[in-house]
């Protein structure tokens, strides 16, 4: 008889904790529940939902359990169909969470693949910037070679120029006074010598006597030719100057016009190109000279090109009846900045391209005849050297205008 009293009261015992155990089930998958309720705007998480399912299912089959201390029957078989719901769940928590573990991986994947993406273009970038820096550098080291040649090739030029130019003022004097003395003798002297004067007739001296000055006064011209040129080679090969110095920019794009004249001039299938000068006064400039002489050179060169383009479609008529020209234009800005405008009404630049002139290795030139380095490397100089603005302006077919800006005091 006590043995079965102990034995209902350990019943009683066990069914009491079972009710305790699914309140405390209830309790969880209420909140799990209420949580996801919350939170529904942002998804509702499969996880989550099949975990608040088996705490709910876990509770209910505690219930069953503690039902049987309030009298009921057969709860064994509801607690059995409890138990195999609880399977049921956790069989799709574990097939949620493999699914899940598999999503984690796929997007841990993803991420990776993203990230090497990024690091393949860091590394893309990087060589490209290193590939413009080297052709950057190589580029100034062959302008910095070919100003030390120049300026070599015009000192060496320079001092025979003079030599002859200095003695030609001599030559001229001594000449003209030889010639007086001939026209001298041949007014005062009255013997009709027939030796001289076969010999004169021979040599024709009255023609020695008028053109040997002309011949003279045409080697003087040539030789102030020859100087003015070498000293354009010595003001353009200012290649290796690293220090900002003051110099007179009109100098520099004479300089840089005169090295040009042989492509200026006109030739037997088209017109020569004009050059129009609108100098305002300016005042020194401080800049580096021999990298502004550069963008100068490349900027003429281009005009030249895109007109002589143009030309190749023209006949002689047409070219002559609208002359080609290149006009230069300076002037001061706010009395702080200067501005050269260099304009040509050539080809022009097609609206597509505009925007890429200025891109390392871009050109729209035939191959071995451009590199593409020009005017990205004058861009460079104008806006790094310099702290100024280089622009373009084109219309096709009428011409283009490259505005550049820079401050008269670095």
């Amino acid at each position: 008889m006590i043995h079965h009293q102990e034995s209902n009261n350990y019943l009683l015992l066990l069914q009491g904790e079972n009710l305790i155990i699914s309140l405390c089930y209830f309790t969880i998958a209420f909140s799990i529940s209420y949580s996801i309720w919350r939170n529904r705007e942002t998804g509702i998480d499969l996880i989550v939902l099949t975990i608040a399912g088996i705490f709910f299912s876990c509770a209910v089959g505690h219930i069953f359990h503690a039902m049987e201390m309030f009298g009921f029957d057969n709860m064994t078989i509801w607690q059995t169909f409890a138990d195999f719901a609880t399977v049921i769940v956790a069989a799709s928590f574990l097939s949620f969470y493999r699914s899940f573990s598999l999503l984690t991986r796929f997007s841990q994947i993803v991420a990776s693949e993203t990230d090497l993406q990024i690091q393949n273009q860091t590394i893309k970038d990087t060589l490209e910037k290193l590939k413009l820096t080297q052709t950057q550098m190589i580029q100034s080291e062959k302008m910095s070679s070919l100003g030390q040649l120049v300026a070599g090739v015009a000192h060496e030029i320079n001092n025979p120029v003079n030599f002859i130019h200095a003695n030609l003022i001599y030559v001229e004097q001594y000449t003209q006074e030889l010639l007086d003395l001939v026209e001298l003798y041949q007014r005062n002297h009255t013997n009709n010598n027939s030796e001289i004067q076969e010999f004169l007739e021979s040599v024709e001296v009255d023609f020695i006597q008028e053109d040997l000055p002309n011949t003279i006064k045409s080697m003087k011209v040539g030789t102030q030719r020859i100087r003015e040129i070498v000293l354009s080679l010595r003001t353009f090969s200012r290649m290796d100057e690293a220090e900002f110095k003051e110099i007179n920019i009109h100098e520099s794009i004479d300089s840089t016009l005169l090295i040009l004249q042989h492509r200026l001039k006109d030739k037997p299938e088209h017109p020569g190109i004009n050059i129009i000068k609108d100098y305002e006064q300016l005042p020194l400039i401080e800049c580096y000279a021999g990298q502004l002489n550069q963008v100068f050179m490349n900027i003429l060169t281009n005009a030249i090109d895109a007109i002589e383009e143009k030309n190749s479609k023209l006949k002689f008529a047409e070219i002559a009846a609208n002359p080609k020209q290149i006009t230069i234009r300076t002037l001061v800005i706010d009395n702080d900045w200067i501005e050269i405008a260099i304009a040509d009404n050539g080809i022009g630049i097609p609206e597509t391209i505009q925007q890429q002139i200025f891109n390392p290795f871009f050109t729209t030139k035939p191959v071995g005849k451009g590199t593409g380095m020009g005017m990205s490397i004058s861009y460079q100089i104008i806006t790094e050297k310099h702290g100024g603005k280089l622009e373009c302006f084109s219309i096709p077919n009428q011409g283009t205008e490259f505005v550049i800006k820079i401050p008269i005091r670095q």
